[in-house]
């Protein structure tokens, strides 16, 4: 039964923030809730660590390349359909992982699991700018702040909550979870969203197959390289520089290119902002996993135990989420939240084999403030800087370049933590994440025009995005 809309003048349609916010909320939990399970789910199948890595890769691959496909087809299509398939493959992803025999069948689990995420967050930043198309005015403070947290910030109550679900049930219960969630998704998706003309026309003459090809071959080729520094698969790198010329050389020429360069490339400040999410995400994930793996290993907590003491991140993330939200101004944020990075890494420098429960949850207090400002100012960023008709294309390229951070930062961690997750891993790790920190700090400090954005009321389609 598909709701009508209402008219136009009225405020943002708030029945569309349920399945937002579950749509949005898929990907970043799935990524995080992993952490905790990869030592049990070791145990279980005899794996080696490097095997395990695989449950986070495989996600991240099929992420990185699904989220700007999906985007580029919801901006074509409108996102009620991408959305259904999403949660459904969601679902069929949890009953996988859940019968999975073997570490082989769980990898593809994970693949069809981001796959099936993929739709949540290009979804919701469509929906938010159709509504600012329909009703003439600014999206409320509030809607985006929540897509945010939904987004991002809630990443970091998957440890916690795979914690306790493993300490229930088994690491299989991370998998299970995938199915309430996936059902809660379909019945909120076929009630309440729209069928909506699409911003882009729903024109199939926008769908460029051979482009969307190009960079699928180069994105895998690079991410695979990089998730194996070690093994000296050159020829992987080689790959990736090829088919990304061409990638480059095709988008420039095409009518209807799947990523516009020529428009991306007269648009830095929007560039910037993709390095500053894959900066941000570096730091992030390499604090959610290794930090994770050491408090198991190196410190000697329970899989619930480490969970637990990664709460205060989700809270205080939430909180400096909500209080800021309403400041639609992203300069100080990033700042902020730069900064906030900056000290964190320094705090994990003092930490021991004998450190004191409470300065472990220090940690994570401090480690909050930049999650939840960083990933609420990279969204209102590209919120404000992309063309609307691509917004859900330039959303789902926000989240390749976090990803794509995801990944170094997963390398990041089999580098320095290769002979287990000690103290002088977690140093040289540290050290690491602090160097990507200042670097954040830099570009933001130095790129003048986050000064404009969210300043004042901008004109749709004055900014170009790709």
């Amino acid at each position: 039964m598909i709701r009508r809309r209402k008219d136009s003048g009225e405020g943002f349609d708030r029945r569309l923030l349920a399945p937002m916010m579950v749509g949005s909320m898929l990907n970043p939990v799935n990524s995080s809730i992993i952490s905790v399970a990869l030592v049990p789910i070791g145990v279980a199948f005899g794996a080696s660590p490097s095997e395990t890595a695989w449950l986070i890769s495989g996600l991240y691959l099929a992420t990185a390349i699904g989220q700007p496909v999906v985007g580029r087809l919801i901006d074509l299509h409108g996102p009620r359909r991408l959305y259904l398939i999403g949660a459904a493959l969601t679902g069929l992803a949890g009953v996988i992982g859940m019968l999975a025999p073997n570490l082989g069948v769980l990898v593809a689990a994970r693949v069809v699991l981001g796959f099936g995420t993929c739709a949540g967050y290009p979804s919701a930043m469509y929906l938010i700018r159709a509504e600012a198309k329909r009703t003439g005015q600014d999206t409320p403070a509030a809607v985006l702040t929540a897509v945010a947290v939904a987004t991002q910030t809630i990443a970091v109550i998957g440890p916690g909550l795979g914690g306790l679900l493993i300490e229930l049930g088994g690491w299989r219960t991370t998998f299970a979870l995938n199915l309430p969630l996936a059902a809660i998704g379909l019945v909120l998706g076929a009630l309440r969203l729209p069928k909506t003309a699409p911003l882009g026309g729903g024109d199939d003459r926008g769908l460029d197959l051979p482009g969307m090809a190009l960079f699928a071959v180069t994105l895998v080729s690079l991410l695979l390289f990089l998730m194996n520094l070690g093994a000296g698969l050159w020829y992987l790198l080689a790959i990736a520089v090829v088919a990304g010329a061409v990638f480059v050389l095709r988008e420039l020429r095409a009518s209807s290119p799947f990523i516009d360069l020529r428009l991306l490339g007269g648009n830095l400040p929007l560039v910037l902002t993709y390095v500053r999410a894959l900066l941000s995400f570096v730091a992030a994930y390499s604090f959610l996993y290794g930090y994770t793996r050491w408090m198991e290993e190196g410190r000697g907590l329970s899989a619930a135990q480490a969970g637990g003491a990664q709460l205060p991140l989700f809270a205080v993330g939430i909180l400096a989420s909500v209080l800021t939200g309403r400041h639609k101004e992203v300069r100080a944020k990033l700042t902020v939240g730069a900064a906030g990075q900056i000290v964190a890494c320094a705090l994990l420098l003092t930490l021991g084999p004998g450190s004191p429960f409470w300065l472990l949850l220090s940690v994570a207090v401090v480690f909050g403030v930049p999650q939840g400002l960083n990933n609420l100012a990279l969204q209102n960023s590209v919120y404000h800087q992309a063309v609307p008709e691509r917004l859900g294309s330039s959303a789902g390229l926000l989240r390749t370049a976090g990803y794509l951070g995801a990944v170094i930062a997963s390398a990041a961690n089999g580098a320095f933590l290769s002979h287990g997750a000690d103290t002088p891993g977690l140093h040289h790790l540290s050290w690491f994440m602090l160097g990507t920190a200042v670097v954040f700090l830099v570009t933001t400090v130095a790129d003048r025009s986050l000064s404009r954005v969210g300043a004042a009321k901008e004109t749709a389609g004055t900014s170009a995005s790709g």
